[in-house]
């Protein structure tokens, strides 16, 4: 299985949200380090992987029942309030 990697403007184009919001709210929020993206050798460039992403993503739409909305969780569930 091949893991593919993006950049921050890859992934924009391919789930079609801006760049600046992947950066500012759904990156630490949505999109976790370690699970959903990393930093090549320690700096600052962030590459995501988009089996993660892509699964991630399909499971929350699955998984929540239709009209019922929440805050995805970083352990993979969901508060609803």
């Amino acid at each position: 299985m091949t893991n593919e990697l993006l950049t921050t403007e890859e992934l924009s184009a391919r789930i079609k949200y801006d760049a600046r919001t992947i950066r500012e709210r759904l990156k630490d929020s949505v999109l976790l380090e370690g699970i959903h993206y990393f930093r090549p050798f320690g700096g600052r460039k962030i590459l995501y992987k988009w089996e993660a992403i892509q699964r991630d993503m399909e499971k929350a739409s699955i998984d929540r029942p239709i009209g019922m909305v929440g805050i995805p969780m970083a352990n993979g569930g969901m508060l609803h309030g």
